[in-house]
């Protein structure tokens, strides 16, 4: 793939995008850009208390994924972002909106901003949604060991995967590939990685929208 490619890896907590971006920004010497974590000032607190932090969070991370975007479609080189702008609001801002961990009041004013962003972004050529199970993601996480992210709540996790679901379903942006990945290990098993590269560039010389593997 000569030509400049913009990919987004999207999926829940635990889903292991960032391993995958990782991994193929190697491969295809693309430039990669991270989800904020380590210096992530609110992600503690969300997690302590996320109907306080829920609108803070999700301000911080639109900010940062908008100047990533921005950096990939102005760059002359590929870029792979590690969870896109999109899954902020359809994802996470909407699932704390129906739980009511975010006030519907701070949500309207939340969407409207990232609305008015969007419109002078350019879509990713493809967006990669990496589906695991819920029970596969709580392994994952309790695996990574973050101490924040233990007491992750089943429920959350069971609502995220019902967000992602519907939003790829109506995707309509760009390419769109989803990877069940329950019984992948792209990280340690080359057989597998090669069959997400293999989709991915199936997917992208297709006319088609949608392909899954």
């Amino acid at each position: 793939m000569s030509s400049k490619r913009f990919i987004a890896i999207a999926g829940n907590i635990g889903s292991g995008k960032t391993t995958l971006t990782t991994m193929l920004s190697k491969h295809y010497t693309w430039e990669p850009h991270f989800e904020v974590v380590v210096d992530n000032p609110y992600l503690a607190d969300f997690y302590a208390d996320m109907n306080r932090w829920s609108m803070q969070l999700q301000v911080f991370f639109l900010s940062k994924r908008f100047q990533a975007h921005q950096t990939i479609t102005k760059s002359s080189s590929s870029g792979i972002q590690d969870r896109s702008i999109y899954e902020d609001a359809h994802i996470f801002a909407r699932a704390l909106r129906e739980s009511g961990k975010m006030d519907e009041r701070d949500y309207q004013n939340y969407f409207e901003l990232y609305s008015t962003m969007t419109q002078f972004l350019t879509p990713p050529d493809l967006v990669v949604y990496v589906r695991r199970s819920v029970q596969n993601l709580k392994e994952r996480i309790r695996e990574r060991g973050r101490d924040y992210e233990q007491d992750i709540p089943t429920a959350y996790l069971e609502h995220l995967n019902i967000c992602y679901d519907e939003w790829m379903e109506k995707y309509t942006l760009g390419k769109r590939l989803i990877v069940n990945a329950d019984n992948l290990d792209v990280r340690d098993n080359p057989d597998h990685f090669h069959y997400v590269v293999q989709s991915i560039e199936n997917c992208l010389e297709q006319p088609e929208l949608s392909f899954h593997c």
